[in-house]
């Protein structure tokens, strides 16, 4: 009868030891995890991303105002009939 409840304690503290340290314990389940978490909230980053880009593709391919609003703030494009204005500054001379 020793012996059984023996093996049977010995075959206990083996399980265990695979559940909190071996491959695929608590631990590493608790790792993979949190890798998981880190990768979701990268993916939707990334999601949004890719859907503000989408947008922007479809704006440029379909209408001409995203296009012209390039234009100017890119390139400073003006259009035809308008009168282009450039404001220079002086620089202020603090030494006096």
């Amino acid at each position: 009868m020793r012996i059984l409840v023996a093996i049977l304690l010995i075959l206990l503290l083996v399980l265990q030891y695979d559940l909190w340290v071996g491959d695929g314990s608590l631990a590493t389940v608790w790792h993979l995890q949190q890798e998981v978490d880190t990768q979701q909230l990268e993916n939707a980053h990334l999601k949004e991303r890719n859907e503000t880009l989408a947008a922007e593709v479809k704006d440029l391919k379909t209408g001409l105002d995203a296009i012209e609003e390039r234009s100017r703030n890119d390139l400073g494009m003006v259009k035809e009939g308008e009168t282009y204005i450039q404001v220079v500054e002086e620089p202020v001379d603090d030494s006096k």
